[in-house]
């Protein structure tokens, strides 16, 4: 199995190389910014998986992925990073990439999730969304989250319009929007809702 790391730190690199190779892969390859890794694809032929770091130079967000599928073929394609949201994960798997790879994941996940892509599967992190889908669930503000909390804490309008320095009518209003958002009848419903959803 060839595997291509593409990341501008040298302990990134040699941590994940050194994972692979205490696993027993054949050949891992690692350089710095995104011209070297297509370089290397260019000279020595396709990878049976790419990982790319998602802030490296030459990356210039998802284009760089999109640049490195063209050099790789029909291999897989993955996105690295330590610091990209869960929607960056989400516009990446859009764009066609092979999975997301938080570089906090354990050496025993990474492996299992190299596998997984150089088989042709895609990996993304379960817990790492849900911290995501947790937040956005109904597209709702910070602010709409912020009077959902109190909502259920079971706080009447005026409560809650103290607690966050509001008018009693603006909080009236969120209460609307999220009840909209929601897809709720009334407060009591959403209140529900969201603590069936986990939301606040």
């Amino acid at each position: 199995m060839r595997i291509l790391i593409a990341d501008d730190h040298d302990l990134v690199r040699d941590t994940i190389a050194m994972f692979l190779e205490a696993e027993g892969m054949a050949e891992i390859v690692s350089v710095e910014d995104l011209d070297a890794a297509v370089k290397a694809t260019d000279e020595t032929g396709r990878f049976d998986l790419v990982l790319l770091d998602f802030n490296m130079p030459g990356m210039d967000g998802l284009q760089g992925l999109e640049r490195m599928k063209k050099a790789n073929g029909s291999q897989p394609v993955a996105i690295l990073s330590g610091t990209a949201s869960p929607q960056i994960a989400k516009d990446a798997i859009a764009a066609g990439a092979a999975g997301f790879v938080p570089k906090t994941l354990g050496a025993k996940s990474m492996v299992s999730a190299i596998r997984f892509m150089a088989a042709g599967e895609t990996f993304v992190p379960y817990e790492f969304m849900q911290q995501a889908d947790a937040k956005t669930v109904a597209n709702l503000t910070e602010r709409e989250t912020e009077v959902l909390r109190g909502l259920c804490e079971g706080k009447a309008n005026k409560e809650i319009a103290r607690d966050l320095d509001l008018q009693e009518v603006t909080i009236k209003l969120h209460v609307k929007t999220l009840c909209r958002k929601l897809d709720a009848k009334n407060r009591t419903q959403a209140a529900m809702i969201a603590r069936d959803r986990k939301l606040v």
